[in-house]
């Protein structure tokens, strides 16, 4: 007589079980999608950050370049020696 007892606990087991995994799937769900977004989110961050250090130090390339050939008396027509001289 004990088989049946055995066998009822185990189908309770895997039904409650089977209840736990359908309550928590939407939040696994949800929790996933979340996952999903913020990564690409934080590389887009990054990917922006980048690109602006790379044009800002493209800037200051720039900048040095002019003010060296503005001191050395060779400026090109794009270069802006009087924002160089000392006020």
């Amino acid at each position: 007589m004990s088989l049946p007892l055995t066998l009822g606990g185990c189908v309770v087991g895997t039904v409650a079980h089977t209840a736990v995994d359908v309550v928590t799937l939407p939040v696994k769900a949800v929790s996933a999608e979340v996952g999903a977004i913020a990564p690409s989110q934080s590389k887009r961050d990054e990917k922006l950050g980048r690109e602006l250090r790379k044009e800002d130090e493209e800037r200051g390339r720039q900048w040095r370049l002019a003010y060296e050939r503005c001191v050395a008396g060779k400026p090109l027509s794009s270069d802006n020696c009087a924002a160089f001289q000392q006020r």
